[in-house]
């Protein structure tokens, strides 16, 4: 299907959903109560790849669109008043729920090779020695991103074929696991309440960019929009730019960086999300800050939401009944990091923005943590953009402690 066809196809999705979740018929308002907008926003699009094949998001370039230049668009217009202090004031308990999720996908991994080839003996349909270098992928993909993913991949000479399997496993686990989180993030204060957390301090964030943004409110004129347009989309460019020149200078190194391990930020799209934030902060400090009275943030949303429909569509759940052993392995991995998480943020009484995020910057990287960090307050979108940039650094350092403990595991 013509790519112009599917983008009118998701934009009518996300138009009605937002239509009906902002109805006053009491179905409806019943209905969000329970399901979350920012949910169907995800699901949709997945069911209308399949079961319903109405569009292929494996051949769509939508996604690239969206991730290339809505998305370093996005953190711009989310940048604009950001809050440095606010943010720093939110503690340590950020960085804490970050790093105890990385330390669950290090142990998950090998306490789910274990279970798995103890439990149910035969349903793996890999070698020892294949499936430990294939699972390292997924490994260095859940701390870091693709980067490391990629990394892990070079450095364990994991075969092609096997690497697209896990590719898959990757996706559809961690797909799965960030629908939950949005889920989660609708009934946050149930959650928060359980957990006995202090969330003073992200209350008073929002609080303090909502009156600032009242205050600075006004209905944008043609050159307010040009103006709010230019000054993300010129950072976009500065993006591209950027990086496209960063990336050939870090390849003429490359054997230092992987001797040091750091070949995972030989990567574009790394780059372009890490200069594109940096452009967004710096304009924070200047009179562009007042474009978030003009509609900044409301254009960053939309989209936000615009990416998560069309990472939606590329979520196939056909794929998981092809690879259930390698699904067993993948769920068991992803439990244990959310079991760790649930129980650390129970022990310091981490609010569940804390663990949503902090899980979501190691599982799905910069492309997404600020897609869940939004879903509690657009003006929190930074703080998933920071954790992530952290899981890039640390990405192929525990893919390989991981992968090592797997090995052992498995006794090769």
């Amino acid at each position: 299907m013509n790519d112009a066809v599917v983008f009118g196809i998701l934009m009518l999705v996300l138009a009605c959903i937002f239509y009906t979740s902002n109805s006053s018929h009491p179905f409806w308002k019943k209905f969000y109560k329970f399901i979350p907008s920012l949910l169907l926003c995800y699901f949709i699009p997945a069911l209308l790849n399949w079961p319903l094949g109405i569009i292929n998001g494996s051949e769509s370039k939508v996604y690239q669109l969206a991730s290339q230049y809505l998305l370093p668009a996005s953190l711009i217009f989310l940048c604009l008043s950001i809050d440095m202090k606010g943010i720093i004031a939110l503690g340590p308990k950020a960085l804490i729920m970050f790093l105890t999720g990385s330390l669950g996908v290090i142990l998950g991994g090998p306490i789910a090779v274990l279970v798995t080839t103890k439990v149910f003996p035969g349903i793996i349909d890999a070698t020892p020695d294949d499936l430990w270098r294939g699972l390292s992928c997924i490994a260095g993909s859940w701390i870091g991103g693709s980067g490391n993913q990629v990394a892990m991949k070079e450095i364990f000479n994991v075969p092609e074929s096997l690497f697209g399997t896990m590719v898959v496993i990757d996706v559809i686990v961690a797909y799965v696991w960030m629908a939950l989180l949005l889920y989660g993030a609708g009934i946050t204060e149930k959650i928060d309440r359980w957990l006995k957390a202090d969330t003073s301090s992200i209350e008073h964030l929002k609080n303090e960019i909502s009156a600032y943004r009242t205050s600075i409110e006004k209905i944008p004129s043609t050159l307010d929009l040009f103006i709010l347009m230019a000054v993300a989309f010129v950072g976009v460019g500065i993006s591209h730019w950027c990086a496209n020149m960063i990336v050939p200078s870090l390849e003429s190194i490359s054997p230092q960086l992987k001797a040091w391990r750091l070949d995972s930020i030989i990567s574009t799209f790394f780059w372009i999300v890490i200069i594109a934030t940096t452009y967004g902060v710096l304009i924070s400090f200047t009179r562009f800050r007042k474009l978030e009275g003009v509609g900044a943030s409301k254009w960053g949303s939309i989209f936000i939401y615009i990416l998560v429909a069309t990472i939606g569509m590329q979520m196939n759940l056909k794929q998981v009944f092809d690879h259930m052993g390698l699904f067993a392995i993948g769920i068991i991995w992803m439990m244990v990091h959310a079991i760790l998480l649930i129980v650390v943020a129970k022990w310091i009484k981490a609010p569940f923005f804390f663990m949503a995020v902090g899980s979501q910057a190691n599982i799905g990287g910069a492309a997404s943590a600020p897609i869940v960090a939004s879903a509690f307050s657009p003006s929190l979108a930074p703080v998933g953009v920071l954790l992530a940039v952290l899981g890039y650094a640390l990405g192929t350092y525990g893919g390989i402690i991981c992968a090592y403990l797997m090995k052992a595991v498995l006794g090769v």
